[in-house]
């Protein structure tokens, strides 16, 4: 399963998509940044699951339509930063889609997410993470669960990634930045977190119109015995 996350900049790398999911054959594509009323319905094989409503740049969800059925979609807000209430660039931060495997059977839980901006806190950024990966555990308990996005979180991922696995999930960084932008602030910005999938691997896409780089997350579900076992085993070790 290859699924893109991708920031647009303020809709500036729409043009790029279809070229991005017919050169890396992307199963899923996540979108933050997006004029969700200049999005098309279909990309070169993907179809749109839903995009959030009430943002002025919002998130988007597409799915391969061959492959996948959507069967759920969550849209959700988070805490509000300050930046959030004086300019209300984001109502929903959060978007989660359950999508079913047609050949496989099973359901997966793919989500686009995007924090608030650095002028709020890390522990605001700690509030939203933390809160989205319940809601998406709502979703469906004990389902493959894949969470991406611009997480706006350069510094301290040390700590993020230990307060993710208290939740079950873990943290999983692209082979290269993502954000290029401005100098003091170049860095890991756009995360994966999942629970019930071996992500064998993250990387950061070439650089296009978008301040942020695409990454591309190549993962694959577990099977429910294997999600069992291997949480036996984090808590065998949690208690030695």
């Amino acid at each position: 399963m290859k699924v893109i996350s991708y920031n647009l900049r303020k809709h500036r790398a729409v043009g790029e998509l279809a070229h991005l999911v017919e050169r890396h054959a992307a199963d899923v594509l996540c979108l933050q940044e997006a004029d969700t009323k200049d999005i098309p319905e279909r990309i070169d094989g993907l179809r749109l699951a839903d995009s959030t409503q009430r943002n002025r740049l919002g998130l988007a969800v597409y799915y391969r339509e061959n492959t996948f059925r959507a069967v759920d979609v969550r849209m959700m807000a988070l805490k509000k930063s300050l930046h959030d209430r004086v300019l209300k660039p984001a109502e929903e931060r959060l978007l989660g889609v359950t999508l079913y495997d047609i050949d496989d059977g099973h359901e997966v839980v793919v989500a686009s997410f995007h924090a608030a901006p650095l002028t709020a806190l890390n522990s605001l950024r700690r509030h939203q993470i933390r809160t989205a990966l319940a809601e998406l555990q709502l979703m469906g308990d004990g389902l493959p669960t894949l969470m991406l996005g611009d997480y706006n979180y350069p510094v301290f991922k040390e700590n993020l990634g230990q307060r993710v696995r208290d939740q079950g999930y873990e943290l999983n960084l692209s082979d290269s930045r993502t954000y290029t932008r401005y100098r003091f602030f170049r860095g890991h910005y756009d995360f994966a977190t999942s629970i019930g999938f071996e992500i064998d691997r993250v990387r950061t896409l070439p650089q296009g119109d978008s301040d942020h780089l695409p990454i591309l997350v190549t993962a694959r579900p577990l099977t429910r015995t294997t999600r069992k076992l291997n949480a036996r085993s984090r808590e065998g070790q949690d208690h030695g």
